[in-house]
């Protein structure tokens, strides 16, 4: 109870806190920029952890009221709920993962009226041939940006997405805060938007197009946003696509642990190092945004390999990938191997669950 009252404090005192940052969108709603301010007090505090598609299904279950394997094992909801827009660009009823749209909307409401913080990630598919994230065969990014010859097909996917974030309310009729993720892993070579298919300006371009589209056309300010890479070995690199600090209030990269832990840390340690520079450089705040082992083989993995790393940077959040089912996972359910381990994970100083971010009216108003 000590720990949540500290944070709560953090929070609350803002006269405490240095000068904070506003929302790359100038026009940012309410309960957004108290958000982006709150996680700023946050700042060194504490990490924020997340799971993609926590609320929504698990190992041995889907769509059960208030099920999650993260709070089948810590007693409590991760801070982050993860979610993905893909397939909403075709009016579908369910996501890339199968998750129906209208359970999503409802876990994301829930996550939001218990002081959560949703965020979301779209691996969309081609607009210029409807085939998924990861058709890289044509230079897609420049047939879609103004003058492409795809542009408009291109506005089609956006309105849609559009229109379900718009719907996305609390329940005073309020535009519920997202964590934006276009274009995740940019300097990849595996998505249509990939490093391989397109120019860095080119990239620029498509995310300057796409951020004022929502904004401008669809008056959605309610959205933070999130430049998360893929593997970089420099600052240069990392940049080297960054649309402009009108444009982003996150940095951050996806690094999964693989089958050398000791590489995972190593690179992940030179990473996090690089992103608190590159945040305090440009006012903003870092992330690990996706990250993982999947089906953790290794006990003690959480307390031995992630907590080091994150626990000496600046990252704001750390999201794990998602539950599919018992042949692939990256959050231990009840009875795996590293649950245990997990469970001490999720108690540590460093890390910052629902239990201890509820009390914090983060969005700057009272929970129900």
């Amino acid at each position: 109870m000590k720990k949540i009252a500290f944070f709560a404090a953090a929070v609350l005192l803002a006269s405490c806190s240095p000068k904070l940052n506003a929302p790359s969108d100038k026009l940012a709603t309410k309960e957004t920029r108290e958000l982006y301010y709150n996680l700023q007090r946050l700042h060194g505090k504490g990490v924020l952890f997340g799971h993609h598609d926590d609320t929504g299904y698990g190992v041995g279950w889907k769509y059960d009221k208030d099920s999650s394997d993260v709070k089948g094992v810590t007693g409590t909801h991760p801070a982050i709920y993860g979610w993905d827009l893909s397939k909403i660009e075709h009016d579908s009823e369910a996501d890339i993962n199968g998750l129906p749209f209208s359970m999503q909307t409802k876990r994301v409401k829930e996550a939001y009226e218990r002081g959560g913080i949703n965020s979301f990630s779209w691996h969309m598919d081609n607009p210029v041939d409807s085939l998924t994230a990861w058709d890289t065969t044509r230079r897609t990014v420049a047939d879609i940006i103004p003058g492409g010859a795809f542009n408009t097909a291109y506005e089609q996917y956006l309105n849609r997405a559009a229109q379900y974030l718009q719907q996305l309310k609390g329940n005073d009729g309020e535009q519920i805060p997202i964590l934006f993720r276009p274009f995740h892993e940019m300097t990849g070579n595996w998505f249509w938007w990939g490093k391989n298919t397109c120019t860095p300006d080119e990239f620029k371009k498509l995310w300057r197009f796409t951020i004022d589209y929502l904004r401008n056309t669809w008056n959605l300010h309610n959205l933070l946003i999130v430049y998360s890479a893929a593997d970089f070995k420099s600052e240069s690199e990392f940049l080297q696509r960054y649309p402009g600090d009108a444009y982003v209030d996150f940095v951050g990269v996806d690094s999964y642990c693989l089958k050398d832990v000791n590489v995972y840390r190593q690179n992940l340690d030179k990473q996090l190092t690089m992103l608190d520079t590159i945040a305090a450089r440009h006012k903003k705040l870092s992330c690990l945004a996706e990250t993982g082992y999947l089906n953790i083989p290794q006990a003690d993995w959480w307390t031995t390999e992630l907590l080091p790393v994150i626990s000496a940077h600046q990252a704001s959040y750390v999201l794990v990938w998602r539950n599919a089912g018992p042949d692939q996972y990256y959050a231990p359910y009840i009875g795996q191997g590293s649950a245990a381990d997990f469970k001490k994970f999720s108690e540590d100083d460093h890390l910052i669950f629902q239990n201890k971010l509820t009390p914090l009216k983060i969005y700057g108003k009272d929970l129900e």
